[in-house]
């Protein structure tokens, strides 16, 4: 039907409908394939109810296997290799079903794939014994080295989609961590960078009279601002008040009786300081002072 060179070097392309898989008992036998397709049918008839449609499917059929795609995208859903498909057959009753059976790689289950062709069943399943044929002959031409050789590709192309998928999900954890340590080391908006002074065991400054003070930072982060100088000659007690010293007052300070009180107190302590032996006790408050 097909020349060898299509099939050997390139793929045979068909357009039907994909019924599903399903698991059967034996890799081979018209009564296994017959007992498949009721049960697909079946099945396709429940979803059909429920208003799902069959899906389309495109088959690319070589020496190498049927690969199942999806017809727009081109994604192959199911890549089937020739040398795991062990039964291949179209329905006589039905001409549109044809299908065949191959052993799943991963789990050694034996499934039965059911495809629907209105016009090409028949074709197809000619076109896969024909495939069959070819890889036959191939395998005895090579000693049996061709299989082997396809059976290593096959094992190290899926190691090889592993490790990549192991280095991809290693490159985005290592972006994740970088992205982590950029964060924590990038100080807040409007801070300063200082250098922490040394404090002593109660985890003050020490002062240094010769050092100026290094302002620190206020806990919004903003610097402190400048002290406040006074004139040398204002001078302020410990609540901020200037010390009252009631003999540098002026006259115009308290009310003229207050005044000439304590006008007496201070001549009475002047002359008290010249005699020898006399101690005064002078309180403003005793009126005998």
């Amino acid at each position: 039907m097909h020349t060898p060179e299509a099939l050997a070097k390139h793929y045979i392309p068909y357009n039907a409908k994909f019924l599903g898989n399903t698991e059967v008992e034996a890799p081979k036998g018209t009564e296994v394939v017959k007992d498949a397709v009721r049960k697909l049918k079946f099945q396709r008839h429940i979803k059909k109810s429920e208003g799902q449609k069959t899906p389309k499917v495109e088959l690319q059929i070589s020496i190498y296997g049927v690969k199942i795609l999806d017809p727009k995208t081109k994604d192959v859903q199911h890549n089937c290799q020739l040398h795991r498909i062990s039964f291949c057959a179209d329905d006589k009753t039905d001409k549109r079903i044809f299908t065949f059976i191959c052993k799943d790689s991963e789990s050694n289950k034996h499934l039965c794939y059911v495809f629907d062709s209105e016009k090409c069943a028949e074709e197809i399943t000619l076109t896969i014994g024909q495939a069959f044929d070819l890889a036959y002959k191939k395998f005895l031409e090579s000693g049996g080295k061709d299989v082997e050789t396809r059976k290593q590709i096959g094992s190290l192309q899926k190691r090889i989609q592993e490790l990549e998928t192991e280095n991809s999900e290693l490159k985005k954890q290592l972006q994740d961590l970088e992205e982590q340590l950029m964060i924590a080391h990038v100080p807040p908006a409007g801070s300063i960078s200082m250098k922490p002074q040394s404090t002593d065991v109660f985890d003050m400054v020490p002062f240094s009279p010769v050092s100026p003070l290094v302002p620190t930072l206020a806990s919004n982060g903003c610097p402190p601002p400048p002290p406040t100088t006074l004139p040398p000659d204002i001078r302020k007690d410990l609540f901020g008040a200037e010390p009252f010293d009631p003999f540098t007052c002026g006259a115009a300070d308290f009310p003229p009786d207050i005044q000439s009180k304590l006008d007496e107190m201070q001549e009475g302590f002047k002359m008290g300081l010249t005699l020898e032996g006399t101690v005064f006790s002078l309180d403003p408050l005793d009126s005998r002072c």
